[in-house]
């Protein structure tokens, strides 16, 4: 079992900032994929941003040119710096590990609302 916690989530008014952290209890995520989901209460979860192992990344157009993700091999962790920040982007933010079928753990998820 993996374990991932997120922490970052917070109050924020629109045009702000925020980085989200995902820390992941196991190494095995240097070599996996790793994605940030977003859900609003009544509505499906949403993918939001992936990065591969090597670095590649990928958006939804939602939050392309405002939001990136990253990560970090040394310490386990996965970020996503969230610029621009409008209201539409209030959710709770969830971090994924996706190595395969039998690979695929979620974070408890981290509230972000941006409200003035």
């Amino acid at each position: 079992q993996v374990q991932l916690v997120e922490s970052g989530g917070g109050l924020v008014q629109p045009g702000g900032s925020l980085r989200l952290s995902c820390a992941a209890s196991s190494s095995i995520f240097r070599i996996v994929p790793m994605a940030w989901y977003r859900q609003v209460p009544g509505k499906e979860r949403e993918l939001i941003a992936t990065i591969a192992s090597s670095g590649t990344t990928n958006y939804a157009d939602s939050v392309k040119g405002r939001f990136t993700i990253s990560r970090d091999g040394s310490k386990n962790t996965v970020y996503l710096q969230m610029n621009s920040l409008k209201p539409g982007d209030t959710a709770v933010y969830y971090c994924n590990m996706h190595g395969g079928p039998t690979m695929d753990y979620w974070g408890k998820g981290t509230l972000v609302t941006v409200s003035s």
